[in-house]
Order: structure tokens, then sequence, then C-alpha cells
């Protein structure tokens, strides 16, 4: 079940997760790349037209007592993200985490939220990948093909901003692996329905990928 005791607080710098910035796209593009992204007759419990195992369907879960309604926990090793409800409930929704060692466990606190940012991939980034990131260099237009998908909550320590994200991605099927630069990825129709339930200054804990984070069904 959920618990406190993985709670784990970093100050560590985050530096090779991907950089958003603010959005300079026409927003009356936005309703029509949602429709783009969303299935028709969407049903978050039952569609899967991305093929995805049906554990990571959205799932309505029961949560330990004592969590912090609107508080966001990330299951780094079953790869679910859960979001409180106020009724000891979670939402529950699969996810993909940072490759190898870019995954950042760590107590964080959501200061932004964006609808189709824009992105520029870090230094690092393009350091450690330029056959992938170099091109992206100026930054990368908002869209259905954009790293960071259809919406990010940007995740802080203190006022600091650590790079890391919970976003959507254009690589749906990368869903329950080690796959991003160190964010957190979800399926865009998903993590649209999450985003327009967290509020900014909502804490987004990310477990240790050596400990379990399960609900109790």
């Amino acid at each position: 079940m959920l618990s406190r005791r993985h709670f784990i607080m970093t100050t560590a710098a985050l530096f090779s997760a991907p950089i958003a910035t603010p959005v300079f796209a026409d927003r009356t593009q936005w309703a029509a790349w949602d429709a783009q992204v969303t299935p028709v007759n969407f049903d978050p419990s039952f569609s899967n037209p991305w093929g995805l195992h049906p554990r990571f369907l959205p799932r309505r879960v029961e949560a330990n007592p004592g969590l912090i309604p609107g508080d966001i926990h990330v299951d780094a090793v079953a790869r679910y993200l859960y979001h409180i409800q106020t009724d000891g409930t979670a939402m529950r929704y699969g996810v993909a985490i940072g490759r190898g060692g870019l995954y950042e466990p760590g107590t964080y606190t959501i200061k932004r939220k964006a609808k189709w940012p824009r992105w520029t991939p870090t230094a690092a980034m393009i350091e450690r990948e330029p056959e992938i990131y170099a091109k992206f260099a100026d930054g990368q237009p908002p869209g259905p093909e954009n790293a960071l998908g259809s919406r990010a909550l940007y995740l802080f320590v203190g006022n600091r901003d650590t790079y890391l994200r919970i976003h959507g991605t254009p690589f749906p099927r990368s869903i329950g692996s080690r796959a991003s630069s160190g964010c957190v990825r979800m399926v865009m129709a998903h993590v649209n329905e999450l985003y327009e339930n967290v509020a900014v200054g909502s804490t987004a804990i990310l477990y240790s990928a050596d400990n379990y984070v399960t609900a109790s069904n």
C-alpha cells in the first residue's frame, strides 16, 4: 500500500530532463490537437488503441489512510502514478520513468502547469545523445509530436525548477518501461485528465526504483 516511509527528500540538482518554455502556439490549435490524441468515445478504463497492458489503464484504487488528497505518488517499480482523492481512493495511471541512472526519486512541488508546452532539451541531453537532441537545440514547437506531449506538470524543489516533468508522450508504447531522460511519461489522453484535477502547489513524490509502492487492490 502507499506508505509515508517511502517518502524520499532530495535537493540534488536534476539537470538531465527536458526543459519546457512558455507556449507560443496559437491556442486555437489546442482543441484540434486534443481531439487528435484522444480516442473517439474515450473511456479511460477501457479505451486502449495504444496496445498497453490493461494494468496501465486508469483505475480508481484504495489508498492508505492519512495520505494527503491532491498529492501525487509515483511508484517507479510498478510504473504507476497515484493521484490521491478526498474519499480515501486514488486514481492510478500507468507511466514510464527515466532510463538507467536518469530517474531521480524525491519530493517535489508542482509550481507550474502547461497545456501543449514548448520543449527544449538540456545541454546535458544534447551532449549525451547529439544524434537525437541536437536538432531541437533551439526548441521544439508544441504539438502532438512534441516530446512533452499535450500537458506538463513542472516539478520544483523550493523555488528551483528541477527540469523534471510529469508529461504526455508521443510514444505511448513506452508506458511501463524505463524510457525517458528523467521525466515521468503518461499517455496524452491520460495526462489530460490528470492535469485538470491537479492543483498548482500540490506535492509529487517520486519513489526509489528499489522500493515497491502499491495500492491495496
